[in-house]
């Protein structure tokens, strides 16, 4: 096993999940530890990082506005409990960075919400125009309009679904354990802690546990199962203590977590899926574009000769040179029929042609495995 996990100073996009139980207590929001984490944040983007914040919390502040009681709610109380804390959350950060100059946005996502793909291609697409803006997002399961069979249930998963979505390189779990232990370490007094964990074997996973706060809803488990997602898609994730006043900087001097490494790096595990993925049509292209793939530009209408197939937004196609050679697989961003009507158009010329402004690449570099 490994000695050292990565470094989270080296972060290039880090996403952070915030467990209720550090942000929320039975007197309300713990704003001390709000600006702390805000003043960790500040301090990562100067360094050129962007920084993506997973939330808990809305409930727990929306239960102690209403009045009701610790423990699990019915739905159209949690529903509400909900609706009444986000508000109150997404100010409290907006808050928390201003004095930074720090832009915030709320983002509130459900599973059904990634696992819809024109849905997941849309929330793509506003995270990275947030990051590439400067903005911070927020971002929260939507509990108000959430049923049980939409959710993602705990923001573990929300948050390594996130970390994949956007590309981060590196996605920290705060909470109220300081890593994973090959047992539950208030009840077995020989259980060990793991730093680095370079694989999910079944044993390792057989280490989850059940969650210890009354306020959180994720327990081990969670974790071990967002680590699955999060190194899949070539994001390495650590679980740490977050109860320290400034719990990114404690991290990067050396805290005690647990560092799960990654299959292999974002932007290579995502070309690799693009690539497996059979394509539902063909784009034929000629010269001018063939070049201009091979020199890592994306694909852009003015470019297509001819649409094979019938395909929606964010399917799979392949990409064809005028000789028939399949050059790359990638994620169309216009169904059939709009690319064959903007298809040899210039981008400039889409709104006018589809009557909506639309993108300017018909396959964004990003989205293409050559």
């Amino acid at each position: 096993m490994a000695a050292l996990g990565p470094s989270l100073t080296g972060a290039r996009r880090l996403v952070v999940k915030i467990g209720s139980a550090l942000l929320v207590d039975e007197h309300g929001l713990r704003g001390d530890w709000l600006r702390g984490l805000c003043d960790d944040v500040a301090e990562w983007r100067q360094r050129g990082c962007d920084v993506v914040l997973v939330s808990s919390g809305s409930i727990a502040l929306g239960r102690r506005t209403l009045g009701l009681p610790l423990g699990a709610l019915p739905l159209e109380q949690a529903q509400a409990a909900a609706a009444v804390g986000q508000i109150r959350l997404a100010r409290a950060y907006e808050e928390a960075l201003a004095p930074h100059g720090v832009t915030t946005a709320q983002v509130l996502l459900t599973l059904e919400d990634s696992a819809d793909r024109r849905r997941y291609l849309n929330s793509r697409a506003t995270m990275q125009t947030l990051l590439g803006l400067g903005v911070v997002p927020i971002v929260n399961e939507n509990d108000t309009v959430a049923t049980d069979e939409i959710r993602f249930g705990d923001n573990d998963r929300l948050a390594a679904q996130i970390a994949v979505t956007c590309g981060a390189d590196q996605l920290l779990l705060l909470s109220d354990v300081d890593g994973l232990y090959t047992a539950n370490p208030k009840t077995d007094p020989t259980a060990r802690h793991l730093p680095v964990i370079e694989a999910l074997t079944p044993e390792i996973e057989a280490m989850g546990g059940d969650p210890v706060s009354g306020l959180s809803k994720g327990g081990m488990k969670t974790k071990l199962m967002a680590a699955r997602t999060a190194i899949a898609g070539g994001c390495a994730m650590a679980i740490a203590e977050g109860s320290v006043l400034r719990p990114l900087s404690a991290v990067a001097n050396g805290a005690r977590c647990s560092w799960f490494l990654p299959e292999s790096d974002p932007q290579l595990a995502r070309k690799r899926w693009i690539a497996a993925m059979k394509p539902k049509g063909a784009l034929v292209v000629d010269e001018g574009a063939v070049q201009a793939l091979r020199r890592g530009k994306s694909l852009l209408p003015a470019g297509v000769r001819t649409i094979v197939g019938d395909f929606g937004r964010g399917d799979p196609v392949a990409i064809t040179g005028p000789s028939g050679e399949t050059l790359a697989n990638g994620l169309t961003r216009y169904t059939a029929d709009e690319a064959r009507r903007i298809a040899g158009h210039r981008s400039d010329r889409i709104e006018a042609i589809l009557g909506y402004t639309g993108r300017a690449a018909l396959v964004h570099r990003d989205d293409m495995a050559l």
